[in-house]
């Protein structure tokens, strides 16, 4: 029997992630093989493109890899759930999503600048500092904190970003999220230090609260992409499948479905299970001002819950 081809990008996060999969997938089940297939994705190419662009394309990293599971050469794709479009090309659907990280995004300074204190890192920067994102979503929150910062644009993988911010002596900070730095083993010492593969001297870390900036959809959640009514492959998702990051992840992206899809929208959500009730906390800032909701509801009605806040926040 054939390998079952694991399909990823080719950047340091997709391939920690995806050799994470691959491990678990050969634990799980010893006697079938795993290989894996690296696939340039359109926004692998697109590097001095910003990701602020109301003009980019949906599937900016996945349509590439969806089109091998279309064509046979690849089986089982590995995103970062965030990048993952709430609208499946017809024939693939989520086949299952992993345990997720720390949803938080992180400050990360310089030690030459003053480090923000952990309970509140946006607030205590200088005034008028300048932090680079592309993300609309964080500039988005960062400028309904604090209206004063000048926010730049910022591309490449994250040991990319963290040297530019190292050597730009004009960037006083920049975000990233925890989970990312978490699966490339980037650790915190003395709670503020940031030390790791590729990572420059120097630089520090301060988590932000859900309180003041809310999670991209899907954030921290890998998904795993397969080809619909592939008996063999649902197997193995079966096996890599969080029923309860599913169920929260669900309730997310039906909320950006219902809002028209697209990882590059300026909206923030994150889901949480407490007992038997799961409860969805949103913002938006695609109308002429911000505006945040909460629904909750039975863990069974995931999706319900979000499509009814994305129905209480559209413009």
């Amino acid at each position: 029997m054939r390998p079952i081809t694991i399909a990823t990008r080719g950047s340091a996060l997709a391939l920690a992630q995806a050799r994470m999969i691959l491990a678990q997938c050969r634990a799980a089940f010893p006697g079938e093989g795993f290989e894996l297939s690296i696939i340039k994705t359109t926004g692998d190419k697109l590097q001095t493109a910003s990701l602020a662009g109301a003009n980019l394309p949906k599937g900016l990293f996945t349509k590439e890899i969806e089109e091998a599971l279309l064509d046979g050469s690849g089986d089982l794709a590995v995103h970062s759930l965030k990048d993952l479009p709430t609208e499946l090309p017809p024939g693939l659907r989520l086949g299952a999503v992993g345990p997720r990280e720390d949803v938080r995004d992180v400050l990360i300074t310089r030690r030459s600048s003053a480090l923000p204190p952990a309970s509140s890192p946006v607030r205590a920067l200088s005034r008028g500092a300048t932090v680079a994102t592309s993300s609309t979503r964080r500039r988005a929150q960062l400028l309904h904190l604090r209206p004063d910062l000048n926010i730049v644009p910022i591309r490449g993988n994250v040991g990319t970003r963290l040297r530019k911010l190292a050597e730009q002596p004009e960037l006083e900070a920049t975000i990233l999220a925890a989970a990312g730095l978490a699966r490339l083993h980037f650790r915190e010492r003395n709670a503020t230090e940031i030390t790791g593969e590729e990572v420059p001297s120097g630089l520090l870390a301060a988590a932000i609260s859900l309180d003041e900036m809310l999670p991209c959809v899907g954030q921290a959640a890998i998904g795993i992409e397969i080809r619909e009514h592939d008996r063999r492959l649902e197997r193995v998702c079966a096996a890599l499948n969080d029923s309860a990051t599913q169920r929260c992840v669900s309730a997310e992206r039906a909320f950006l479905r219902g809002l028209g899809g697209g990882c590059q929208l300026a909206v923030g959500a994150y889901a949480e299970i407490d007992g038997a009730t799961l409860r969805l906390r949103a913002i938006s800032f695609l109308g002429q001002k911000p505006v945040g909701g909460e629904r909750s509801g039975p863990l069974g009605e995931a999706e319900a819950i979000g499509l009814s806040l994305a129905e209480e926040l559209r413009p």
